[in-house]
This record gives structure tokens, sequence and C-alpha cells, in this order.
């Protein structure tokens, strides 16, 4: 059954000028700068029975916040990106840190110097550790694949310690048979440095990512159906042009043949102590069916005697969340791109694009089509404001009007905190 998450700011509407499917990043951003910046009425749909897609959050039945679909960890090097999402929440402050479980250890990933020390019981410098890390290096003619990017830079021993089995369960797929980007998303470092991220802007939505899309979205020209899929409302709800976020090969009723995606499965609990694991995220590269076990505290700084965590289970079948980046699948995309492209239709974000992008740039490709739909750049348009305009007016003493001044109606910016 169809439900409406928010429509009682808005009045009749005989006709959207669009229908933006999907309620995450890309769609719900579309239409916040559709209605906000160029006064278009929108429709937003998503068959979930929520907003904010995969980096939904809510209270648990403890009173935990925790992240409906996996950890979320917003990181940026793009000022735009950082403002703009700013206009819609304060920050917490906070830089991700990652231990994965070796050897009975639990050791700093990306691999760094703490780690080899550790994990060997040495104590190299940071000179020191680049001759390590050379003389177990084994050389690559091309580096075509996971494994080549891994192997090239550490060796075979700490490729088996971190990376093997953790891409195998992650992806189904032994390393040496994805597309070396996959590897190479993660640095090795030769000093201490055990930040996950290195982005110059590192926070958590102070209040959590729904509460930013609920004010994000929190417009009257905006009404969000959730709990609806587009295909079923698409021909009785008049409107101009469709945006789509959702799978694209789903969208063209799998004409060339199913995209793969690697699927999650979620396992929450909530446990009886205050903390349960040092950092938010442990790796179990190895021994474990499960990649990772979150704790969800250590993201948001919330104060609580329990905790919650959750342990996630890579499987082939399931939501799609991470397009598979193999060559015969880019081939595969190709053909869709080439419908898409010819379809009038917008296709933006993760799914619709079959690319691994990250919160942030998922958050700039939205933009960047705000951007073309006003013939604007990306700087004017992620500005623009469509309000009635207000005026003040000052009379002089005999009642004429001295001087009208318009007022600003561009809403305010918030500052991290």
């Amino acid at each position: 059954m169809n439900g409406i998450y928010e429509s009682t700011r808005a009045g009749r509407v005989d006709l959207f000028d669009y229908l933006i499917v999907g309620a995450g990043y890309a769609g719900s951003i579309l239409a916040e700068r559709l209605a906000r910046g160029s006064g278009k009425q929108v429709l937003l749909v998503d068959r979930r029975p929520h907003i904010g897609g995969n980096a939904y959050d809510h209270y648990n039945d403890a009173g935990i916040l925790v992240h409906k679909y996996g950890p979320h960890i917003f990181h940026t090097n793009s000022k735009d990106v950082f403002d703009y999402l700013s206009r819609f929440t304060d920050w917490r402050q906070y830089q991700h840190k990652v231990l994965a479980s070796v050897d009975g250890q639990l050791v700093p990933i990306p691999i760094n110097l703490d780690t080899i020390n550790k994990l060997y019981g040495l104590s190299l410098n940071s000179f020191q550790m680049e001759e390590f890390l050379a003389s177990r290096a084994e050389k690559r003619e091309q580096i075509k694949t996971s494994e080549d990017v891994v192997v090239s830079k550490v060796g075979r021993e700490l490729y088996e310690k971190f990376f093997r089995g953790y891409t195998r369960k992650q992806w189904g797929l032994d390393p040496s048979e994805l597309d070396s980007q996959v590897t190479a998303r993660v640095p090795t470092r030769t000093n201490r440095d055990d930040r996950y991220f290195t982005d110059v802007y590192q926070a958590m939505p102070k209040h959590g990512f729904t509460r930013m899309f609920q004010n994000m979205l929190d417009h009257p020209n905006i009404k969000v159906m959730v709990n609806a899929d587009y295909r079923d409302v698409k021909d009785s709800i008049p409107h101009r042009e469709i945006i789509y976020t959702g799978p694209v090969d789903e969208f063209f009723e799998f004409r060339f043949g199913k995209l793969p995606y690697r699927c999650l499965e979620f396992k929450h609990e909530t446990l009886n102590v205050p903390l349960y694991q040092p950092v938010a995220v442990v790796n179990y590269p190895n021994d474990n069916p499960f990649t990772r076990i979150t704790e969800f505290k250590h993201l948001t700084g919330q104060e609580h005697p329990k905790t919650s965590i959750v342990y996630e289970y890579p499987q082939a079948e399931g939501d799609p969340y991470y397009p598979i980046p193999r060559r015969e699948n880019a081939e595969i995309y190709r053909q869709y791109q080439e419908l898409a492209e010819a379809s009038g239709i917008h296709f933006v974000g993760r799914l619709a694009t079959y690319k691994y992008y990250n919160m942030d740039q998922v958050v700039a490709q939205a933009l960047t089509l705000y951007a073309r739909l006003c013939n604007l750049s990306r700087v004017e348009a992620t500005n623009q404001i469509c309000e009635a305009e207000l005026t003040t007016v000052t009379f002089n003493g005999n009642g004429k009007v001295k001087r009208a001044r318009p007022i600003s109606r561009r809403p305010p910016v918030l500052t991290a905190s």
C-alpha cells in the first residue's frame, strides 16, 4: 500500500514537474534543488518505507541510534559538497578508524607502521618500513587486477593476511578476478597515521542522517511517497519529467541481462555493556563468515548504558549494494547506458550509473545534474533560490517611498560544531 511520508505542507498539485524515483542522496538532493532552487513541483517516490536510502538511520528499541544498512561515514575533499549538506545539519567531528583481526590481534587497517610493528614484533621507523615493504613486494609488469595492486605493494604474505580472504567474502570473487580499482582504494602507509580516510572534511550529521534528509525535503513543493513503486504511480500521477536513481537494468526490464551486484545481510544486536570494541569498525579478513562488526556509538557519540553492533554478511542475492567492477559487467552497463542516454530520462546515482560511488561523489553528481538542467555552473545552481521576494519599504515624512530594499531569502548555512 502506498504511504505518504510528508505532504501536509503541499496543496493540491495537478501536474508535477518532476517524478523522482528513489529518496536517497541523489533523489533527495535533486528534489530539494528543483523545489527550492527552481520552484518546481516534485513528487519523490521510494519503495522502501523511509527516506534516506542506504544512509537511513533510526533509534532502535533500546533507544540507540543505528544505521539500518551498515555504517555510513561522511568524508569529502569538496568544500562545495560539505557546505551544501551543512545547510541541513550540524556536524559532529569524527575521524574514522578501523582495526583488523589478524593472527589473534587487532591491528590498524589500512596497513601502517604500527600494523607491521605489532604484527611482527618489530620496532621499525618509517624509513625501515619502506625497506621492509620493498623487500616483500613482488614486481608485476602490468597492474590489471586487485591482486596485482596489493602484491606489488606489500607482497604475498600481507596480501593473504589482510586482503584475499576479505575480498573473497566481500565480492564473492578472488582479487585476481576483480579490477584493480577495488583494492586501489585502500592505501598503505609508512607512518603511524591510523585514520581510515584522510579527506579534509570528515564528520557525522549531529542528529543523524535521517534528520538531515528530513530537513532537506522540508519544502511545500515536495511530496514524498514511501512504500510505493514508481511503476504503480507513473501512469496515474501526471508529471513532465523523470529522474531515476534505481538500478538501470531493472528500469529497462533487464533487456541485456542482469547487472551483477554484491548484496549484504545485516545482523543487529544490542548488548548490555557500555562499549563492545575499541573502534567503530573491526574487519575480519579470514576466519569468520562476516566481514566486519560495527559499533554505532563510536560514530554517533551517543551516551547510553547499552551498545548496539551489526555484523555484515555479504551475499549474492538481495538488495543491490555494490556494483561488481569487472570488465564484462562494464560492457553490459555500456549497453544500458546507451539506452539511458536516448530515453529522455535522467539517470543519476550509484545504481542508475553502475558506479561504486562514495556518498560525497553522489552528492556532487546530483548537484552537477541540477546545474545542467538549469544551464548554470554548479556553484550558481547550488546557491540558486527561487522564493517569493520580500521587500522592505522605508517612507519619508510626507508619506512617499524613500527606499525599497529586497530581503535575502537564502537559507542559513549551518557551521560545524
